[in-house]
Parts: C-alpha cells; structure tokens; sequence
C-alpha cells in the first residue's frame, strides 16, 4: 500500500538525519560539517514532500469517512487528525480556496484542463466563465512571503488598498488647530479639507506560464511552490516597472505619466557629482512635509556620480560629504542611502542611465511611498485556453490592478540638464 511504504521512507530518512545530525555535533573536521550540513538539508526537502504525500493521502481518507449530504452532523464541521504531529484535515469551515480538494482541483485544471467541480466554486469573486479558476490562498500566501523576501523593490514599499473600482479615493490632510481647554471651554470640531480624489480603474493583467513547465510539477506542493514564484517574480518586475513607466492605458499610471508630477530638478553631470550642487538645486527646494522621501536610482548612475564625489584633490567625500551608502553586492536588497534618505536601486529599462540619457530625460526620481497605491481587486485567477497558432495549450494567470499616484506634492523628478 503506497501510504505504507510512505511512512516506512519517512522514518528511514528521519532515522537518516538524526544520525547525521550527531556525527555532524561530533566532528571536528570543519569541511566534514559542511557536507553534513548539506545533506541534512536536502534531507529536510524530502522530509517535506514525503510527509506531504502521507498528508494528502490521510486527507482523502478522511474525506471518503465523511458521512454523506443529508447524515446528521450536529454540533459540527467534521474533524480528522493524522498520525503525523502538526499536520490537521481542512475543515468545511475554512475558506472554500483553502481546501485540499480546490488545491488539487485546481492543479488538475492548470496541468490538464480537468474542469473545477461546481461545488468547489461556490463564492468565487469574478465570472468562473470569463477567467476560469480562483488561485488557492495557499499559493497566494506564498507570492506574498515570496514577494517580502526577493522581489518588488519599489512594490513593497507603496501602499496597497482593495477598493471597488470607479469609486473615488479622498486624498488629503487633516486639518486642525491646537486649542487649551479647562473644565468650562472645549475643543471646537476639526474639519477635515480634501485636497483632490482618485478613482481605480478594473485593468486586467495576465501572465502566461508554459504548459511543459507546469505539467512537469508532480507533486501538490512542489506545483504550488514554483507557480508562486513564476508568478512573483512576473508580477513584481510588472509593478516596478508600472509605478515609474505606466501609461494610464489599460494599466496602471505610472510617476513618470503623471500629469499631476510637475515638479522637476534640472541636474547637470558636473553638479550630479557635486555635494554642495545636491544641497542648494534639490533640498534646499524641499518643503519641511516632504524632506523624508526617498530616492530611485539607476545603480549605474550612483557608480557613475554619487560614489565618484571627489575634493580638488582628487580625494573621494561622498561617504562624509552625503552619507552615502550602498549595498548592492546584495541581491536579496539591493539598495542604500543618499543624504539619509533611502536608495531604491532600480535597472535601467525603469529609469536610463545618465550618461546614456538625453536631455531633458529623467534619470531619477525622488518619492513619497505612500504617497502611491496600488489597488488590487479579486487576487489572481488562472485560465487556461488553446493556441491555435502555436498549437499548444497555455496557462495564463490573470489579476485585476489599478494604481497610480495619490498626492503628487513630495514627487520630484531628477531631470538631465
């Protein structure tokens, strides 16, 4: 029996890596106790799938003991525990995308188009007709972990909303005084004053994702953990590019397109490596309100000019003269400060280098982050449809998104003179 033979591997490998495990404690021999280490490691991924394995199989078990429609269940959403310490049944009452059956429902839609049971359906957000199948939470759980950890380096940092679309979203300040008060006085009521309202717009994105790629993912978990991240990584290089690039058009409005951005900052390469030049035609310029933003920057331009600042004599200030700092030998955050605010390190099909840059053209831009939303409606859907140019079938996730800048007073635009 295949659950047998399952948990008969799972204890020969635990057994494996505990004695691992003890040789590695023991050992003196440092290259010894990195290879322990290395197959420790790799133990601990097969310890996942198989116990992944015996999950599913001890779930369909219980499923199949389930009394049938009609059988009296009081007091009762129907409970099964496993051998296995830590791992449960879903249960009826949790979000109907959460289940083991949608999860495998939807694995079998995406590989080989096996139609999602209605029942299993029930409650999706958008028209199942139009975008075929809601993405478990489980697989959208780990874009989000995944998003926080590698990518989205100006995603990650402006805010998310998820109101409807077509309603307008109140943008400004609170207004109010500062007023003593005693037992006989008290405060008067404060008005709050708009500055200006935006609306989001229902603008659908999709990723295509090829069908020998996920056809080839057997298992439940490792189907869902690389679908994460093709999807991730996709949709954070999309949403970068968007905040600084999009046009408005059938996709979000980007800083860049914005007609309501007009302040800009005239820099020539002679005052781009000039500290003294930083002060006086760019934060002398800055309002108190707005001082605290922070800066986009292709990482050529900062090698090129900010980390090239030098005295008369040759001699390099740009650490003391501007605080300058920059990690980019981290790929996991790849980023810094200028002046204290912070650096996002961006590639230059967001924003051109400076030397390749024509005047006039902007080679970086300083921001408010929360000061830009994106708005996200329904999660990701995926559909999966036949190309007949190509002959092949293609799996496409699909996203409802909208965003654009909220309040356009701390953006300045860093133009090349």
């Amino acid at each position: 029996m295949r659950k047998d033979i399952l948990k008969k591997k799972h204890e020969r490998l635990l057994a494996k890596r505990d004695a691992l495990k003890k040789r590695g404690l023991e050992s003196t021999d440092a290259a010894e106790v990195r290879s322990i280490t290395e197959q420790v490691t790799e133990l601990n991924a097969e310890i996942e799938e198989t116990a992944a394995e015996l999950a599913e199989i001890e779930a369909e078990e219980a499923r199949a003991a389930v009394p049938p429609v009609g059988a009296q269940t009081r007091n009762a959403g129907i409970v099964g525990a496993f051998g296995m310490t830590g791992v449960q049944t879903q249960t009826r009452d949790e979000p109907a995308h959460n289940t083991m059956e949608y999860r495998r429902a939807f694995m079998a839609y995406v590989q080989a188009g096996t139609p999602i049971p209605a029942e299993l359906r029930a409650g999706d957000a958008i028209s199942t007709t139009d975008t075929g199948a809601a993405i478990p939470l489980t697989i959208m759980n780990e874009v989000i972990n995944t998003v926080r950890k590698r990518y989205g380096n100006l995603y990650n940092k402006v805010r998310k909303t998820s109101v409807r679309g077509g309603v307008e979203y109140p943008i400004g300040a609170l207004s109010a005084s500062f007023k003593w008060i005693n037992e006989s006085t008290v405060s008067p009521r404060q008005k709050v004053g708009a500055l200006a309202k935006v609306s989001f717009a229902y603008h659908t994105a999709e990723i295509r994702i090829a069908q020998t790629f996920v056809a080839q993912l057997l298992t439940l978990d490792s189907f869902e953990a690389r679908l994460a991240e093709v999807i991730a990584i996709a949709y954070m290089q999309a949403m970068d590019y968007g905040i600084v690039n999009g046009n408005g058009n059938g996709q979000m409005l980007g800083i860049l397109n914005d007609a309501r951005v007009t302040n800009t900052i005239t820099m020539t390469a002679a005052e781009m490596g000039d500290w003294i030049k930083w002060r006086k035609n760019f934060f002398a310029k800055l309002t108190l309100g707005y001082r605290a933003g922070e800066f986009i920057f292709p990482l050529s331009t900062v090698d090129a000019y900010l980390e090239t600042m030098a005295d008369a004599n040759g001699n390099p200030i740009f650490r003391q003269a501007t605080g300058l700092e920059v990690n980019d030998g981290d790929a996991m955050n790849p980023n810094g400060r200028f002046f204290g605010r912070g650096i996002s390190l961006v590639e230059e099909d967001i924003l051109p280098d400076f030397d390749t840059a024509s005047a006039g053209d902007v080679i970086g831009i300083f921001w408010q982050p929360l000061e830009y939303a994106i708005n996200e409606n329904f999660g990701f859907t995926m559909r999966r449809y036949f190309d007949e140019e190509t002959n092949e079938w293609v799996d496409k996730a699909l996203v409802v998104v909208d965003g654009k800048v909220l309040n356009p007073t701390g953006f300045y635009k860093i133009v090349k003179g």
